[in-house]
């Protein structure tokens, strides 16, 4: 049994694992050379404290007060696009308390999945991603922010997630370079994080190693169906024939699944990062900045700072403006440390897949019966990563899931 995954980022390099391991011949496509997939930038957090979804109350209004502000943390830039508007309608519905409510248990369990999946990989063999369980603090500099993240906490604590209320004599002293100057902090001891750029790499080689064939910088042009399935797919390298295809495309998962006559809403949210390889100050524990939304992790002696949610077409500008509002805010948290405006050519940039409730899609279609889609993962794409490739292998073979997926349909919006 043969399966095309598309995508080479690490929900696509997860599911030819997974589907590799449990038989299947695999062949992932992707339209670059896999030197700088959306997984490479990102903050290498596993987070089962995120449960919950971008799609919640209060967005609405605070994305309103943001628009204005060209420093902020997230910005959707006004557009007659129609799919734009079409995503916008149904993120205003899904940004409820329901959402929030119906979304927790599942986003928890995949995350949980997740990390175990992790701890599996960081044991193999050929496999040394600077994992460390040392949970993520989440800082906050006013009172209405210590009461939103505390409940959230209680919340978390509900669902049988280790996290600790801190004040900010307990979070110094889990901090012995930096100096604080917050309100206080949550712990998250049920987080972990690893380098992305060393996962990428080893689970590319060991795929590799294991048989699995990469057809790099190929586009998929057509895809041609036949009888409820997808008979071939014509790429820029000739016609691919599966018995299975996989979506795994990130933020190009649209057009994919447009040319299979499916419609996924699903827009991308530009990120920056940057990372400073020999940084005078190092954080012992990652850290996410609330009020200010921006992420912040030491990786194999790196420090990585990163932030915002640009949701916009595809495009190749880097916005100065809200990378000098990343550097401009970690100061207001971290007195000591004095962070420096990168230069352009050393800010990395990459396209977050964002569903309109903020829930991933990770599922076989309904009309057609060989595809399986696995995509819309925001900014929790590397977290679920591994999770996601399991679930996919999982229903490629037939097999019961490790967890429900219901609640991850990829035609809910159809």
């Amino acid at each position: 049994m043969k399966a095309l995954v598309i995508g080479g980022g690490v929900v696509g390099l997860s599911s030819a694992y997974y589907l590799k391991q449990s038989g299947w011949d695999v062949t992932v496509i992707d339209k670059t050379d896999l030197s700088d997939s959306c997984s490479l930038g990102n903050l290498g957090m596993i987070v089962p404290s995120h449960f919950v979804p971008f799609a919640a109350p209060g967005m609405i209004a605070q994305g309103i007060k943001w628009m204005f502000n060209s420093k902020s943390p997230f910005y959707v830039k006004p557009s007659l696009n129609r799919e734009l508007i079409s995503w916008g309608l149904k993120f205003i519905k899904s940004a409820s308390q329901q959402n929030v409510e119906q979304s927790a248990i599942p986003l928890r369990d995949i995350n949980l999945l997740s990390k175990s999946l992790y701890l599996d990989l960081a044991a193999t063999p050929g496999f040394d991603f600077a994992l460390e369980k040392k949970g993520i603090m989440m800082y906050f500099k006013t009172e209405k922010v210590a009461e939103e993240e505390i409940r959230l906490a209680e919340k978390a604590r509900s669902l049988g997630l280790d996290v600790e209320a801190l004040d900010k004599q307990q979070a110094q002293a889990l901090e012995t370079e930096v100096q604080l100057d917050i309100l206080g902090a949550v712990h998250y001891r049920c987080d972990a994080h690893l380098y992305p750029n060393k996962l990428i790499s080893q689970l590319i080689i060991a795929l590799k190693e294991s048989g699995v064939i990469f057809e790099t910088n190929c586009t998929v042009d057509k895809i041609i169906t036949e009888q409820n399935k997808i008979k071939k797919l014509v790429t820029s390298n000739g016609e691919l024939q599966g018995d299975m295809v996989v979506m795994a495309s990130g933020s190009w998962l649209p057009q994919l699944t447009k040319m299979a006559g499916l419609s996924i809403p699903l827009m991308p949210g530009k990120g920056y990062s940057f990372t400073l390889n020999t940084p005078e100050k190092k954080l012992n524990i990652p850290a996410i900045l609330c009020e200010a939304r921006v992420a912040i992790t030491p990786m194999d002696g790196h420090m990585r700072y990163g932030g915002t949610m640009e949701i916009a077409a595809v495009n190749n500008k880097v916005n100065m403006k809200r990378v000098a509002g990343i550097v401009q805010s970690v100061p207001k948290y971290f007195s000591n440390i004095d962070l420096k405006m990168p230069a352009e050519k050393d800010i990395w940039y990459g396209f977050r897949p964002c569903t309109p409730d903020g829930v991933p899609y990770i599922g076989f279609s309904k009309k057609i019966d060989n595809l399986l889609i696995a995509g819309g993962h925001a900014m929790s794409g590397l977290s679920l990563g591994p999770a996601t490739g399991k679930l996919i292998a999982e229903l490629a073979n037939g097999k019961p899931t490790s967890i429900n997926l219901d609640a991850f349909n990829p035609e809910r919006f159809s």
